[in-house]
């Protein structure tokens, strides 16, 4: 009897064996999924035996080790049989296995050796199979007892969807668009600037996807060398100068305190452009002064970096003002335009973007100050009517190179324009409340009879004010600006409201009343038009993932 349950506990041993070979093998067609596999010259020929243990697939052939892992199962498979047959007969001990099965240590250590390879890293890297996210903390959820379904890339919020990460760079894509209701019927028909001369407005009522951009971004060979590449659509625009614009840069860290970019981005004059977008009150439309007095994007290169834990900087040197609709034969080879920030952030992180979405719990403060200046000309200047636009303008919205606009023969050719601003503001548990103050100056006029203009000065200032009414879901907002100017004071006002569906900033639903003093600024890709004056209402479902 004890003879009978040393052979059935030799039996089970085996059978575990078999079971964790068999695992191993499992996993083998991993580790060969992909390879290319070929005989060597002074391997011999199967036999008929070997063959049976081939399975029938159409995959590549077996590896010499895969064949070596099939005969051992064979071995297995007979040794059972034959404790069995003893258990059987109730026989004495079992007989030592036949020469020729995988028996004692060297079974072991073949099994060993083939569980601790198999798979290799590289075998996992040719079948390029994506990382599984299936839940927060990465495990399998079930449902029911069923297994959820398996998703797969990674999600950062404002760095879209990574769709590649290897050894050598990675890559993320991120879309902004939205689509936006805008009523401008409530607005005066007609616009008398200061010159006396009347234009018609055309008081739209519409539905847009105003805006489609697609972004591509990440490291390649260095994890410092980062780009940023993006396409860029205004729809509203379409079939003007400038509709379409594809567009990047390029950058490299040194180090926190020193990151040198080049290529296409905004020139850092106020806060709108320091890199803010789209993270503000309004979706993709600043209060009119701001659009008035800032500049835009340009070609050029830039430096940015932290000087201490609370103070950073950015400094840029560009070809002009704006480059959009501008080509480069346009361009002066002065390469004067230059504007820089420097940002003071005493309480610590103030955080991106207007308003306190984030519900800072202690006062965060910011005050910042920036200087623009660059000499332009009338070439150097996009279409009257183009995306992004940024004309310089007298304060009645008049384009100051348009021909005999100070008198019959006197015509600007070029001059320098120059412009500083101020902002300031703080956060605290759902409120906020920013300000910024503008001052320019344009002089140095060249052009027939341009003698006689002096210094031409505006100043404006500009305020928000927003809480979250409910934290993370519902944001008020209210703001308004003025404009200074020798031609005019423009102003505008406006109340709104943000709604966050998923307690996120990747998907809002925003309302905005807006009213319009005579506004000097305006074109087809914002709510407002040049000369408006009245109600504007807009709204706008914005995508920003």
């Amino acid at each position: 009897m004890s003879s009978a349950r040393a052979i059935l506990q030799r039996v089970q041993k085996c059978r575990r064996l078999c079971l964790g070979v068999g695992l191993a093998i499992s996993m083998l067609p991993v580790h060969s999924y992909g390879q290319e596999t070929a005989t060597s010259n002074n391997e011999s020929q199967r036999s008929a035996s070997d063959d049976a243990l081939v399975p029938l697939t159409s995959g590549p052939p077996l590896t010499p080790r895969e064949e070596e892992m099939f005969r051992l199962i064979k071995g297995l498979q007979e040794r059972v049989a034959r404790l069995e047959a003893q258990g059987d007969s109730d026989d004495g001990d079992v007989k030592p296995a036949a020469q020729g099965d995988y028996t004692g240590t060297s079974q072991a250590k073949l099994l060993e050796a083939s569980v601790v390879s198999v798979p290799r890293v590289d075998a996992i890297a040719n079948l390029r199979v994506p990382t599984f996210h299936t839940g927060v903390n990465g495990a399998v959820e079930n449902n029911g007892g069923q297994e959820a379904p398996k998703t797969w890339g990674a999600y950062t919020p404002n760095f879209g969807y990574k769709v590649a990460n290897t050894e050598l760079g990675d890559m993320s894509i991120s879309i902004y668009s939205y689509v936006r209701y805008l009523n401008q019927k409530n607005l005066a028909p007609t616009y008398t600037n200061y010159f006396g001369v009347t234009s018609d407005l055309q008081q739209r009522q519409d539905v847009q996807i105003n805006k489609v951009q697609i972004k591509f971004l990440g490291w390649v060979l260095n994890p410092k060398l980062r780009y940023f590449l993006y396409a860029w659509s205004s729809n509203a625009s379409q079939g003007q100068a400038a509709q379409v614009v594809l567009a990047g840069n390029l950058n490299f860290k040194f180090n926190d305190h020193f990151t040198l970019s080049g290529g296409i981005r905004s020139l850092p004059g106020t806060r709108s452009v320091e890199g803010q977008f789209p993270f503000w009150l309004g979706v993709d439309t600043r209060l009119i002064t701001d659009e008035f007095f800032r500049p835009s994007y340009t070609s050029g290169i830039w430096a940015a970096g932290n000087i201490t834990k609370t103070l950073s900087y950015q400094a840029m040197v560009g070809n002009n003002l704006s480059t959009l609709g501008v080509s480069a034969a346009q361009i002066d080879n002065k390469f004067n335009t230059v504007s820089s920030e420097l940002v003071w952030q005493p309480t610590g992180d103030f955080g991106l973007g207007f308003g306190d979405f984030e519900d800072h719990q202690k006062l965060a403060t910011r005050l910042a100050g920036h200087y623009t200046t660059s000499t332009e000309d009338q070439q150097e200047q996009p279409g009257q009517d183009t995306f992004e636009n940024t004309q310089i303008r007298l304060s009645d919205g008049t384009v100051i190179f348009t021909p005999n606009l100070f008198g019959p023969g006197i015509t600007v050719n070029t001059l320098r324009y120059q412009m500083a601003d101020v902002d300031g503001g703080f956060k605290y548990r759902g409120w906020a409340f920013e300000g910024e103050g503008f001052w320019r100056w344009l002089n140095d006029f060249t052009g027939p009879g341009t003698s006689a203009i002096h210094t031409r000065y505006d100043t404006g200032y500009q305020f928000q004010l927003s809480m979250m009414a409910i934290q993370q879901k519902l944001q008020l907002y209210s703001g308004g600006s003025h404009i200074f100017g020798q031609y005019g004071n423009p102003y505008d006002a406006r109340i709104g409201t943000n709604w966050f569906p998923y307690k996120n900033k990747v998907l809002r639903w925003n309302n905005e009343l807006l009213y319009l003093f005579r506004s000097p600024v305006g074109y087809t890709s914002v709510p407002f038009p040049l000369g408006g004056k009245g109600l504007v209402f807009s709204s706008t479902v914005e995508l920003a993932f």
